[in-house]
């Protein structure tokens, strides 16, 4: 998900195999190191900073903190970034575990794709020929997906199964709380903001994957 790209942002095409990033730990799964995947996928592209920055349409203070662990981006705002590759959210945290056939996961074998304030559990570990992204998303008090609205192709859709969520869709916002669902073109900027006093938990999905 993801807001609208500047005119300047185009697709790249990598040239060659990655690079290998720092060992520094930044804020996201568990001992997942954002700076240096950043870093990482950037310099496999062949960009500065501050290219990266431009197409992004970020400052270039912004990507430097990133990259050096300094500072936890919001997720609009990462997916910001990660729209110049182009990369979805679930390939930015990527393992490179290898995937195997199955039908049934149970709690912990989930995906984290995301971390801090707002987690984002993926049901299986690779997304490549899916045409449905399933998530377990849990928002802890405060959590917001940015200011910046998000904003992608496709369509999704999710239930609140606990506490409530601000959402915003457009020019219309609603609370929604245990019970209560949502379902609209992700081309629409929207916005998710956990105003309760306990973490929120959706179950969620999106198609064709794109977070």
């Amino acid at each position: 998900m993801s807001p609208t790209k500047p005119a300047t942002a185009t697709k790249l095409r990598p040239p060659g195999p990655p690079a290998r990033g720092a060992a520094a730990r930044a804020p996201g799964p568990a001992g997942f190191d954002m700076g240096g995947r950043l870093r990482e996928i950037r310099q496999r592209f062949g960009l500065s900073q501050r290219a990266l920055a431009l197409r992004a349409g970020v400052t270039n203070g912004m990507i430097s903190l990133v990259e050096k662990n300094a500072s936890s981006p919001s997720v609009a705002t990462l997916k910001k970034i990660l729209d110049v590759f182009p990369m979805s959210l679930a390939e930015f945290f990527e393992t490179g575990q290898p995937e195997r056939t199955a039908y049934f996961f149970r709690g912990d074998e989930l995906v984290e794709i995301g971390g801090g304030p707002i987690s984002y559990r993926q049901v299986g570990r690779s997304l490549q020929g899916k045409a449905l992204q399933l998530l377990h998303e849990r928002l802890q008090p405060g959590a917001d997906t940015g200011a910046a609205m998000l904003r992608h192709a496709g369509e999704e859709g999710g239930v609140v199964v606990r506490g409530e969520i601000e959402l915003t869709v457009g020019t219309a916002t609603r609370v929604l709380r245990a019970g209560d669902a949502y379902a609209f073109p992700s081309s629409i900027p929207h916005r998710f903001r956990n105003l309760g006093r306990e973490a929120c938990e959706l179950v969620s999905a999106c198609t064709p994957p794109s977070f």
